[in-house]
């Protein structure tokens, strides 16, 4: 057993006052835990966009009719509500679950030695993305899976997904102003990719909230657009991104860049190719619900694998000087 300390009334009201400066003042993780746990909100940020599929994918939507509670009468599901009741309820439940790991982030942030106030503000910044998500998943269900409340719900937890990958990212570079690793001419191709990129999430979007897959089995408003003519435009992203991807480890081969930008664009071209798989499969094959989870997953790679592209080309060395001391652990490099 280990002897609890006792605590007096100045040191209980600071903690009450100030509980991350309280834990900060005892407790340097190293690096890695910092790492661990900027990559667990990575983790939990792709489990909660897919599990948000899964949601709408067994028509689970509106298993919980109302929020905040999951009925008028009940504030978690009941045995009456069966397996949809059952389903929504464990995704909203999944959301205090994402809570706790942004926190424990915010934690490690806040308590690394020396301090680095961008790692703090980056972990907030993802408690309140999942707070407005929250909300705005609670409106979903009050407008009835309005397809246009979807969309914006998903794309929140994308960039919550961009915000938790920045994070880790940050963690094994230091403060110092960014070098680029590349010329200005790949990295203007690079941001043209990223747009892209994210045109063709928007898109798809669009192609769900015009899909047969409306979360429910009432009578839920679609998007009211062609879903074919929206596919192939889907489609048509899809090969832009694929082509600028190409093109674009052509040109750092060409120029000789580092490896890891090269390495980053392959393994982008990669996750490309078993995406589109996916997508074709499942539009030749009338969208099968699990083929359509698994593009979801797929979205969220190719999201990764984009921004690791542009994060790979630049670099913020760590200044030696403020490690807390000579055997203090390095932090893993982003790009390893």
């Amino acid at each position: 057993m280990v002897p609890v300390p006792k605590l007096i009334r100045a040191e209980v009201a600071q903690a009450v006052r100030n509980p991350l400066q309280y834990i900060a003042e005892r407790w340097t993780p190293s690096p890695r835990t910092v790492r661990r746990a900027a990559l667990t909100s990575i983790v939990l940020a792709v489990v909660i966009i897919v599990a948000g599929g899964a949601v709408r994918l067994t028509g689970s939507g509106l298993g919980c009719p109302t929020w905040p509670k999951c009925s008028d009468d009940s504030l978690t599901a009941t045995s009456e509500m069966g397996l949809h009741g059952a389903i929504e309820f464990g995704n909203r439940m999944l959301t205090y679950v994402l809570c706790a790991v942004v926190g424990w982030a915010i934690i490690a942030a806040r308590s690394a030695k020396p301090r680095r106030r961008s790692l703090t503000r980056l972990g907030w910044a993802q408690f309140w993305v999942v707070m407005g998500n929250a909300v705005l998943g609670g409106i979903v269900v009050l407008v009835g899976l309005n397809p246009y409340t979807v969309a914006a719900h998903f794309l929140l937890a994308t960039a919550l997904l961009t915000i938790a990958l920045l994070t880790w990212h940050r963690v094994g570079e230091g403060d110092t102003a960014p070098r680029p690793l590349v010329g200005k001419a790949v990295s203007q191709l690079t941001w043209l990719l990223v747009v892209a990129a994210g045109l063709l999430i928007a898109v798809g979007t669009v192609v769900t909230g015009a899909g047969r897959h409306a979360g429910d089995s009432s009578d839920v408003h679609r998007i009211p657009i062609d879903w074919k003519m929206i596919t192939q435009l889907h489609a048509d992203l899809a090969w832009v991104v694929v082509a600028l991807t190409v093109a674009l480890w052509f040109v750092l081969k060409a120029v000789d860049a580092p490896i890891g930008p090269l390495h980053r664009a392959r393994d982008l071209f990669l996750i490309l190719m078993a995406q589109g798989v996916i997508g074709y499969v499942q539009y030749f094959t009338d969208t099968p619900e699990i083929l359509v989870g698994l593009h979801m997953f797929g979205s969220c790679l190719v999201w990764i694998g984009v921004l690791r592209v542009l994060l790979s080309q630049r670099e913020r060395p760590v200044d030696a000087a403020r490690l807390p001391g000579p055997a203090a652990e390095q932090p893993e490099p982003a790009t390893a």
